[in-house]
C-alpha cells in the first residue's frame, strides 16, 4: 500500500468539515463519519506525546546532537524564511526589532581560533624544571665556531619529556640492623629525611580521591591496574585509606555550605543516583506492606556564585533538590536579600521555607519544541530562533565584560522585544486554536507561558542567567561517576563521595590544584577542623605559607 500524504488539522478545521457535511451526509454516514474525526483527533496528539516520548528514550539511551541550532537548521526549514508563522503582531515586532538590531549592532565578521592547540612549556606548572648548563661554555667566552666573536646569554631552549608510572607508586626501603650479641638489642637503620612515618601518605587518599570522585574510575578497576603494574593495592584498602582521610575534608565541605549560602545567585537541581543499603530499605518495606521514608534517591548539585568565586556542592540521599537548598540557606547570614535561584520549573526543586527569587531555565523551556520539532517544524525552528537572538545578546555582553547591572540594560533594550514578540505569538497560537493545547506543540506553548515569569528574570533582575547549564555541567561529575562505579553501597560511602566531589569541582572552578588542595587538608587536618574558614581552596596557600 502506497504511503499516503500526512495531514494535520486543527480542531477549527475539523468543527467546520463536521459542519458542512451534517448538510450534505445521511445521518448514520454523519455520526459515522463524526466519530471517525473525533477518533483523529483523540488520537494524533497521544501518538505525537508516545513518538516524542520513544525519542526521549532514544536520547537517553543514544544521546543526541541535533539540539544546536546549526545541526536544527540542516534538517527543518527556518520559521524566519516562512512569514505564514508569524502573527501580525510578532510580525511588526519583529520587524522593528531587526531594525533597531541593523542600527545598534552592526555584523561583524568571525575571527579566527587563536593558538595552534598544543600546550606550551607554562602549562605543566606542577611539573619540576631541571636546569641544565653548558659545561663548555660561559657568558663572554669566544665562539668555537669562528674564533671571532663572543657567546652571550639567550633564552633557554625548552624541551618537555614524559614518562609513565602508576598512580599509586611505592618504594620498598630494606633498612639494615645490628644486634648485640651479648645483650640482644636491635639497631635499625633511619628511615631517609622526608619519607611518611606511615605506609600511605597524604598523597595516596589525594590520588584516590581525585581518580575516584574526579575521574570517575572505580575502585575495583584501580586495583586491575595496580596489580598489572606490581604494585598491589585492594579496592577495600582503597576505600580505607580515602575514608579514614576524609576529616579534614569534611570540616572544609561544611565551611563551604556557610560560603555557599550567602552567595546572591544559586543553581541547583537533581540526578538520580543509588545507595544499596537505601534501596534494601525502601524494598523491605514495600514488601512489609508499609510506606517506606522515600523512593527516590537522586544526587544534588548546587552551585553557588559568589562574587569572586564559585563553590560546588553534592548531596545524595533521598532528600530533592529543594530540600538540599533548604539546608544550605539555613545558613544564610540575616539581612542577606533573597538570592536568584537558578532551576528548571520542577516543584521538587522549590524550597518553601526560604524567599528566593525564582528563575527557570530556558533551555528546558526550549527543548520541549526541540523534542516536537519533526511534527512542527515551522513553529519550533521560529521559537529557537528568537531564543538564539536572545542568547546572542547574552553573548555580546559577555565579550562586552559588562556589569550585572549593564548587562541588565543592555537585555532590556535588544532581548525584551524579542521575548514580547515571542509572547504575543504564543498566546495567539493557543488563543486562535492554531495549535491543539494536548499537542506536542500546545503543551511546549503552555509550559513557557505558564512559567513566563520566572524565565524572563533576567530582564527585571540584575545578574539573573538565562539557564541552568553552570549546575548541568557540575552534574555531570556525578553522572560519570554513577556510569562508571554504578551506586554507592552505603549512606556513609554516599557522604565521603559528596564531600571529595564538591572540594574537586570547587577546585576546578576556582583554577586551583585539586590534588595539592587535598594533600593540604589532611597534612593540616587540625589546623583546618579549628578554622576551615581559612583553608578553603582560594585561600589555603596563605595558611600553608604561615604553617612554613
Amino acid at each position: 500500500m502506497k504511503k499516503p500524504e500526512l495531514v494535520e488539522a486543527t480542531q477549527a478545521q475539523l468543527d467546520e468539515l463536521l459542519a458542512l457535511a451534517k448538510t450534505h451526509f445521511p445521518q448514520p454516514q454523519y455520526e459515522l463519519l463524526k466519530g471517525l474525526l473525533a477518533t483523529f483527533a483523540y488520537v494524533m496528539p497521544a501518538l505525537q506525546s508516545a513518538k516524542t516520548s520513544l525519542k526521549r528514550l532514544r536520547q537517553m539511551l543514544f544521546g543526541d546532537k541535533t539540539e544546536s541550532k546549526r545541526n536544527l537548521r540542516a534538517k527543518h526549514p527556518l520559521a524566519t524564511d516562512n512569514p505564514s508563522v508569524l502573527t501580525p503582531e510578532a510580525t511588526a515586532a519583529k520587524d522593528d526589532h531587526d531594525e533597531a538590531q541593523s542600527v545598534t549592532q552592526p555584523p561583524t565578521p568571525k575571527a579566527p581560533a587563536p593558538g595552534h592547540g598544543r600546550n606550551g612549556a607554562s602549562a605543566y606548572s606542577a611539573s619540576p624544571v631541571v636546569k641544565v648548563e653548558l659545561t663548555d661554555l660561559k657568558s663572554g667566552d669566544p665562539c668555537p665556531e669562528c674564533d671571532k666573536g663572543r657567546v652571550y646569554a639567550s633564552p633557554p631552549s625548552v624541551l618537555i619529556k614524559m614518562i609513565g608510572q602508576s598512580p599509586i607508586a611505592a618504594t620498598v626501603y630494606e633498612l639494615s640492623r645490628l644486634r648485640c650479641r651479648l645483650c640482644d638489642v636491635m639497631f635499625t637503620a633511619v628511615l631517609p629525611q622526608g619519607v611518611a612515618p606511615t605506609k600511605h601518605d597524604h598523597s595516596c587518599p589525594s590520588m584516590l580521591a581525585l581518580l575516584r570522585y574526579g575521574s570517575g574510575m572505580p575502585f575495583y578497576r584501580l586495583e586491575g591496574l595496580q596489580a598489572n603494574l606490581n604494585v598491589p593495592l585492594p579496592d577495600a584498602t582503597q576505600w580505607d585509606i580515602v575514608s579514614k582521610a576524609v576529616d579534614g575534608p569534611r570540616a572544609a565541605f561544611q565551611e563551604l555550605i556557610v560560603q555557599a549560602a550567602q552567595a546572591p545567585l544559586l543553581h541547583n537541581d537533581d540526578t538520580p543516583a543509588r545507595i544499596l543499603s537505601l534501596m534494601a530499605g525502601r524494598d523491605k518495606a514495600l514488601k512489609a506492606g508499609l510506606t517506606p521514608v522515600a523512593r527516590a534517591i537522586n544526587t544534588t548539585g548546587i552551585v553557588a556564585v559568589l562574587p569572586e568565586h564559585s563553590v560546588v556542592l553534592f548531596f545524595t540521599g533521598h532528600a530533592h533538590a529543594g530540600n538540599n537548598l533548604a539546608k544550605v540557606l539555613i545558613h544564610r547570614a540575616q539581612g542577606l536579600d533573597a538570592p536568584i535561584q537558578m532551576c528548571d520549573a520542577l516543584t521538587c526543586n522549590m524550597t518553601e521555607e526560604f524567599k528566593t527569587l525564582l528563575a527557570n531555565c530556558i533551555a528546558h523551556g526550549r527543548r520541549k519544541f526541540v523534542q516536537v520539532m519533526e511534527h512542527f517544524p515551522q513553529q519550533c525552528s521560529f521559537v529557537i530562533e528568537a531564543l538564539g537572538r536572545v542568547y546572542g545578546v547574552d553573548a555580546d555582553c559577555r565579550k562586552q565584560d559588562l556589569t550585572a547591572q549593564e548587562r541588565l540594560l543592555h537585555h532590556q533594550i535588544h532581548s525584551g522585544p524579542e521575548m514580547q514578540a515571542l509572547q504575543v505569538w504564543m498566546n495567539a497560537h493557543l488563543d486562535q486554536r492554531l495549535a491543539e493545547p494536548t499537542s506536542g506543540l500546545g503543551q511546549a506553548l503552555r509550559y513557557f507561558l505558564k512559567h513566563w515569569s520566572a524565565l524572563t528574570l533576567f530582564l527585571r533582575k540584575a545578574g539573573a542567567p538565562l539557564d541552568n547549564n553552570l549546575c548541568e555541567q557540575a552534574l555531570k561529575r556525578s553522572i560519570l561517576h554513577r556510569k562508571n562505579s554504578m551506586f554507592y553501597k552505603t549512606a556513609k560511602g554516599a557522604e565521603v563521595g559528596d564531600i571529595y566531589m564538591s572540594l574537586i569541582h570547587t577546585c576546578e572552578l576556582c583554577k586551583v590544584n585539586a590534588f595539592e588542595y587535598l594533600q593540604a587538608l589532611q597534612a593540616h587536618v587540625e589546623k583546618v577542623q579549628a578554622g576551615a574558614h581559612r583553608w578553603l581552596p582560594w585561600n589555603y596557600r596563605e595558611q600553608l605559607a604561615l604553617s612554613g
